[in-house]
C-alpha cells in the first residue's frame, strides 16, 4: 500500500480495486479539517464483543516496538483531534508500556485493556460515514537474478536521481503529503512516468534487482508494494517498497470501465489481469495510463513467517493491518472496521492497526486491508471492494 516499505511515504498498497466503482466514500480531495470524529461506546462497535482482541493486541504491540525507537516528537499523521491525541510517537508511549503487561493470547484481558485505555470515535465527513474498504496482499511470483529465457522484465531498485520530500516542510497545510522528482539544471521537475521508464529512461542506471516473467506480474507487484519471488534454485527473495516516482495513481480498472472493456461491477485484480493477458497488444498502453511507478529493495534475512514491513516499519499482520491516509489517521492507531468478507459475504468486523500507507488511499473514509500472502489472500484482496464503517481509537 504500502506502503516501507510498502510505502512510507506512500506505502502502497493496493487498492487495486482500483476502482472507484463502488465509491461509497466521498470522491475528490477531502480537506483534513472536514473529518469528524464522534465519540461512541465500545458497545456501539458492531461485532466488538466477538472479535479476537488478543490478535489485535499482538499487532498493536508490533507497532509499539517501532514507536519505542522513534523520537518522541516523531510525526505519525492525523488531523484535528486525531493529531492532538495520537499524532506523535510520544502519544502512544504510556499505552504501549501498559500493553506489554497484558497476558499474551488472552482475548478478555486484551479487550479490557483496549476498553480502559482507548476511546472509540466514529469517522465521518460531512455527516457521511460510509467508507470504502479495499484489500492488498503479498504476491508470490517466479523470478531470476539475471535476465534470460522467460525472465525479461526488470524489477527496479530506487533510482540514484530520485528526490523525495514531505510537502509539509514547505507548506504546513500540506503536512503528511509527499512528493518526488528529479533535479534538472538546478530545478526540481516531476520524475519520469511509467511510460518513460518502460521506454528505457532509467536503463543507464542499471537498477534491476530481479527479473520477472511478465510485465503484468511486475505491474501488480507494484500495486501491492511487496512480494515473494521464487527462484529456480528454491530460494525465496522477499522484496518491499523502496520509493515511488511521485506521480498520481490512476486505477486502470477505471480505465477499462471507461473503455467499455469491463463493467463497474466486474472490476477486480482477477478480471483486470485476465483482460491484460487476453489483449497483449494493448496491455502495455493500458498499464501506462497509470503513471505511478514503484521501486523496490530486497529484504535480506527476513523471516518467512512474517508479513512485509509496512510504512511504520512493523511487520504487517494478515487481517489486522490497515493502510490509511495519514493526513487524517495517525500511523500506529487502532481502527475498528465493520465491512463484509469479499468471498463469503459474511460480516468482517474486527480491530485493526494503521500500519501502512497507500498511493490510492486518500481521505479518512478510505482504507486498505492487508490479507497476507498466497492464493487465498490474493483472492480476497483482489475482490475486496466493499462499503463499511470505521472507528478510530485514540488514547483517553
Amino acid at each position: 500500500m504500502a506502503a516501507s516499505a510498502w510505502r512510507l511515504a506512500l506505502g502502497l498498497a493496493g487498492a487495486l480495486l482500483l476502482a472507484a466503482c463502488v465509491a461509497p466514500a466521498p470522491s475528490g480531495p477531502v480537506a483534513p479539517g472536514s473529518m469528524q470524529l464522534t465519540p461512541v461506546d465500545f458497545a456501539q462497535l458492531p461485532g466488538w464483543a466477538e472479535d479476537d482482541a488478543a490478535a489485535a493486541l499482538a499487532s498493536f504491540q508490533r507497532s509499539c516496538a517501532r514507536l519505542a525507537v522513534m523520537p518522541a516528537d516523531q510525526r505519525l499523521g492525523g488531523a484535528g483531534l486525531a493529531a492532538e491525541r495520537g499524532g506523535q510517537a510520544q502519544s502512544w508511549r504510556a499505552l504501549c508500556t501498559e500493553a506489554r503487561t497484558v497476558a499474551t493470547g488472552d482475548p478478555q484481558a486484551a479487550r479490557r485493556f483496549f476498553e480502559a485505555s482507548l476511546q472509540p470515535f466514529a469517522v465521518s465527513v460531512a455527516g457521511q460515514s460510509n467508507a470504502l474498504l479495499t484489500g492488498y496482499y503479498e504476491p508470490e511470483l517466479r523470478g531470476a537474478r539475471s535476465p534470460g529465457g522467460e525472465f525479461q522484465t526488470p524489477l527496479l531498485g530506487r533510482p540514484l536521481d530520485l528526490v523525495t520530500f514531505d510537502l509539509g516542510d514547505f507548506f504546513p497545510d500540506l503536512k503528511g503529503r509527499h512528493g518526488a522528482g528529479r533535479v534538472v539544471n538546478g530545478r526540481l521537475v516531476p520524475y519520469y512516468t511509467r511510460a518513460e521508464i518502460d521506454a528505457g529512461a532509467l536503463e543507464a542506471q542499471r537498477l534491476a534487482i530481479l527479473w520477472l516473467a511478465s510485465p503484468i506480474d511486475a505491474f501488480f507487484l507494484q500495486i501491492q508494494g511487496a512480494g515473494r519471488i521464487d527462484l529456480a534454485d528454491g530460494h525465496v527473495v522477499r522484496v518491499a517498497y523502496a520509493a515511488q516516482n511521485g506521480l498520481p495513481y490512476v486505477p486502470i480498472g477505471r480505465v477499462l470501465v471507461q473503455r467499455g472493456a469491463l463493467s463497474a461491477d466486474q472490476v477486480s485484480e482477477q478480471s483486470i489481469r485476465a483482460w491484460l493477458l487476453a489483449h497483449p497488444a494493448e496491455a502495455r498502453a493500458v498499464m501506462e495510463k497509470n503513471p505511478d511507478y514503484v521501486f523496490f529493495h530486497e529484504l535480506r534475512d527476513y523471516p518467512a513467517s512474517l508479513g512485509p514491513p509496512g510504512a511504520l516499519g512493523a511487520a504487517l499482520t494478515p487481517g489486522r493491518s490497515l493502510a490509511i491516509d495519514r493526513a487524517f489517521i495517525p500511523l500506529g492507531a487502532p481502527v475498528f472496521v465493520a465491512t463484509t468478507d469479499p468471498l463469503s459475504g459474511a460480516p468482517l468486523q474486527r480491530l485493526m492497526v494503521a500500519q501502512d500507507l497507500g498511493g490510492a488511499i486518500t481521505g479518512p473514509l478510505r482504507a486498505d486491508i492487508f490479507f497476507g500472502w498466497g492464493e487465498e489472500a490474493g483472492a480476497r484482496a483482489g475482490r475486496m471492494n466493499a462499503a463499511g464503517t470505521e472507528y478510530l481509537l485514540l488514547p483517553r
